[in-house]
């Protein structure tokens, strides 16, 4: 069970091979890849712990050795401030990043889908009656009590955040004769997609038959008894799925204006304190 000053557990899925940033890919799992100087599962990590959710569970797979490495010799001086004396040989921190984090690494296989691999980890969720999940590929600066609120609010056993896609792109209407009638950009046309913010009842579980992918036959299934929900966020988010996503997040970063930073007073956080 999580500990009260921990939060909900966080099942983090990061087994995928990430094929469409192969340049990193062939080197580093995807939650690996780095925007400034750390990785996308780093900030997002941090985005959970500071809304007070600081016990994780990695659901590893392809490459997961390199995300066991770079906790196990993480380098807190990357991210942090700090003082040294005696030529380097006395370092003192002046804060640090993941001194109360718990964070539980299993190995879920090289191939599994993510319904394979929340259950593989259905033993580390123990008892808690509510946890959280996420993709591990995209950032966000939704107030996450919005969509814990919303979970509770309406009973269900599933909900997640749904976005507007970030990337540009239209939809085309065509008549029988594939003569082209119009062309709309996608937010014109109310499309929303499940963005990989989820916060889930344990009897998910109950849900998900062997080899079935989470948001399909189970979702499936959760949605034709009333019992999956989800809450609409128009806010920031995008899903690290290109180098073009890549490069956004990086110069966002950069700048100093990244929105998923709510650790730093930006985003949602600082907008509803000034309402």
């Amino acid at each position: 069970m999580s500990s009260p000053d921990r939060g909900m557990k966080v099942v983090l899925f990061c087994g995928g091979q990430g094929m469409r940033l192969r340049e990193f890919s062939d080197r580093i799992p995807k939650p690996m890849v780095p925007i400034g100087p750390r990785p996308i599962i780093w900030h997002l990590m941090k985005y959970y712990a500071h809304y007070g959710h600081k016990d994780f569970i990695l659901c590893l797979g392809y490459k997961g050795d390199v995300i066991k490495e770079y906790f196990l010799n993480y380098k807190e001086w990357l991210s942090n401030d700090f003082v040294i004396r005696e030529g380097g040989r006395d370092l003192e921190m002046m804060r640090t990043d993941i001194d109360d984090w718990q964070i539980t690494f299993v190995d879920t296989g090289l191939n599994a889908n993510i319904g394979e691999r929340l259950v593989a980890v259905r033993d580390h969720v123990g008892d808690d009656e509510v946890f959280l999940a996420n993709y591990s590929d995209g950032l966000t600066d939704l107030h996450l009590p919005d969509l814990i609120e919303r979970f509770h609010h309406t009973g269900a056993t599933a909900t997640f955040m749904c976005t507007t896609p970030s990337q540009t792109f239209h939809v085309v209407s065509l008549d029988s004769d594939d003569r082209v009638l119009s062309l709309r950009e996608a937010s014109e046309v109310g499309i929303w997609v499940n963005a990989g913010y989820f916060v889930l009842s344990r009897d998910v579980f109950d849900y998900i038959e062997t080899g079935e992918e989470l948001v399909l036959e189970p979702f499936e299934r959760l949605a034709a008894e009333g019992r999956l929900t989800a809450l609409r966020h128009d806010g920031f988010w995008t899903g690290m799925d290109t180098f073009k996503d890549l490069r956004k997040l990086d110069d966002l970063y950069a700048a100093g204006a990244a929105p998923w930073m709510n650790w730093t007073g930006t985003g949602a956080d600082r907008a509803a304190r000034q309402t």
